[in-house]
């Protein structure tokens, strides 16, 4: 039996059901699962002094596009919104390979990990030539070095171009060997234990990339393997214009139509939803990944969060694809939140200590994971510390529970656990060699551009 004990803790923040709030306490972690929070000190063979700490449960993304990382920062694509972003950039995307999925992976959760990550969902739908097994492959490989608890997805297009979408030829499939190959990805990869390390759901990627028969046959295979389903949904205006002008109906109308709908969905964005869609969203369970600094860089509008979390529909947060947001930082996108709605709805807005619910708990349950996302006996021991006694805390530090989003953090956490493993260490990835991967993802992003 492994243990970890964090030792003396400044503080703890649970997310618990009584939003509890330790001081000077000890966490033991055996196997990677919590089995005790208090102040008896207890024995372990590794031990982390967080006398100076403050302890927060990991932060859960659950929207990513893991393998645009490589294509970040694109001068040609700074001032466009989402359709024109998209054809401007799928030039580029239909030249992936393993070595950039795997590079790209690595560079994606590797920051998250720094900042305080622990899990991350990501959707990826772009496979030149079909290489569907070898790119999941690559994501789970670059997870495992990492150490992070990894939810990938087969997501899929099979609309191109010439049938009225918007990537080229080479990137989509048909509708049988997307579900040929998502059936094969959930029998592989797909781990439904508590505490798994690695699960799938089922993704194709947008109405105006997927066909209604992917959609319909995406549902029915996912049902009847028992995993879940994730889409982009309700981001723009020009979306919506598209989905009404094809199939007649708001975008929101055509997913209920197709069955994709209740507590085994969730959507990335969402949000262009009107009042009585949002009644629905929250009397089936349908959950929504709140990407806000995409949706601003985008220029693609805001969420509406605080209505959301009013009517009990599942929101959880997330950082969206490098290339719209140029970062992988959860903790930044929980500062941004903080300060978007309280700009847009003022003191209707989530608090500070909301948006890191929304981040932890929020994010676990659009998962449909029970085992993460709060600190408390018997769940999963995924957490993150940062010292006190920085500069950039002093005075700041007061309400340790709202300070992530009142006055954010910047820069790598002091240490990042994961399934009990400690997997960031004084701020650097323990996993890797960060110098090496540093050179080794730079020539893989030069030569893969230089293809464009």
């Amino acid at each position: 039996m492994s243990r970890l004990l964090i030792k003396n803790a400044s503080a703890i923040v649970t997310c618990d059901d009584h939003d509890l709030i330790w001081e000077n306490a000890n966490i033991l972690i055996c196997d990677g699962v919590i089995t005790y929070i208090g102040r008896e000190l207890q024995q372990a063979e590794e031990t982390i002094d967080a006398s100076d700490c403050i302890v927060y449960p990991g932060l859960i993304n659950t929207h990513h596009h893991l393998y645009q990382a490589f294509s970040r920062n694109l001068p040609q694509v700074q001032n466009k919104e989402l359709f024109g972003w998209l054809k401007a950039l799928y030039q580029i995307w239909k030249n992936l390979d393993h070595d950039v999925i795997y590079q790209s992976s690595l560079t994606g959760m590797g920051e998250l990990l720094k900042t305080g990550c622990t899990t991350c969902f990501d959707h990826h739908y772009v496979f030149p030539g079909g290489d569907s097994v070898r790119f999941l492959e690559s994501q789970f490989m670059a997870a495992k070095v990492l150490g992070i608890r990894m939810y990938a997805s087969r997501g899929s297009m099979d609309l191109s171009e010439k049938d009225g979408g918007l990537p080229p030829d080479s990137v989509v499939q048909t509708v049988d060997e997307i579900i040929r190959d998502s059936r094969n990805a959930v029998e592989k990869y797909h781990d439904p234990s508590q505490f798994s390390m690695r699960m799938v759901a089922l993704a194709p990627c947008s109405p105006f990339s997927a066909s209604k028969e992917l959609y319909r046959q995406s549902a029915v295979l996912a049902r009847e393997l028992g995993v879940r389903l994730h889409t982009h949904l309700c981001e723009t205006r020009d979306e919506e214009q598209y989905v009404i002008k094809k199939y007649g109906k708001r975008p929101f109308g055509y997913m209920e139509e197709m069955g994709w709908v209740g507590n085994d969905v969730w959507y990335a964005h969402g949000i262009h939803f009107n009042d009585e869609e949002l009644k629905l969203l929250a009397e089936t369970g349908t959950g929504v990944a709140h990407c806000p600094i995409s949706n601003m860089k985008l220029s693609s509008g805001i969420c509406p969060v605080p209505d959301m979390l009013k009517l009990g529909i599942p929101v959880g947060l997330a950082v969206d694809g490098s290339a719209s947001n140029d970062g992988s930082n959860l903790l930044e996108e929980l500062r941004v939140a903080f300060l978007l709605h309280r700009l847009n709805s003022s003191k209707l807005a989530p608090t500070g200590y909301d948006l890191l619910k929304i981040a932890t708990r929020g994010s676990a349950k659009v998962l449909g994971r029970e085992d993460i996302g709060s600190l408390e006996q018997g769940k999963a021991g995924d957490l993150f510390l940062i010292r006190r006694s920085r500069l950039e805390l002093v005075g700041a530090d007061q309400d340790v529970a709202s300070v992530l989003g009142t006055v954010g953090f910047k820069g790598a956490v002091d240490y990042t656990v994961v399934n009990g493993r400690v997997v960031v260490e004084h701020g650097r990835l323990a996993g890797i060699d960060e110098e090496r991967e540093i050179v080794k993802g730079r020539e893989v992003v030069k030569h893969y551009l230089s293809r464009y």
